[in-house]
């Protein structure tokens, strides 16, 4: 399992039990750091009000109230929900980016950067498959 070096998180799964919970998108997503392929997520055209949940352990990451159309084909976001989300260096494919995951499971969620709307200037940059929406 792949997660975010020297965290202790509230959610610990085997593999095998991360299995049972995901599905084979979502496992390959949030445990083993992959991508969606861009524009095949119906959240990213989900404009409805709620939250957006982590597909692993349900905790709420994003409001509906942060979403934006960045026109990348992946759901966006200029804020996370307080606390929700943590952050580490991804040195993959001979690049440098700041992975985006969960706080409470460690799943893997996309990446953030610097060419956000106003008023962070970020766009969290997240695989649909990763999340649940939630609406209210």
């Amino acid at each position: 399992m792949m997660t975010a070096p020297n965290k202790e998180f509230e959610i610990v799964k085997t593999d095998a039990e991360w299995h049972e919970d995901l599905t084979p998108d979502q496992f390959r997503v949030l445990r083993q750091h992959g991508t969606e392929r861009a524009h095949t997520s119906p959240l990213d055209k989900q404009y409805t009000d709620g939250e957006y949940v982590c597909a692993g352990c349900n905790s709420p990451l994003f409001s509906s109230t942060t979403k934006f159309n960045s026109g990348t084909g992946w759901p966006s976001f200029y804020a996370p929900i307080e606390g929700s989300v943590d952050t580490t260096v991804d040195n993959s494919l001979f690049m440098s980016r700041t992975e985006v995951h969960c706080s409470r499971c460690g799943g893997h969620l996309g990446h953030v950067f610097n060419d956000g709307p106003k008023p962070t200037g970020k766009r969290y940059c997240m695989n649909g498959v990763a999340l649940k929406f939630v609406a209210q």
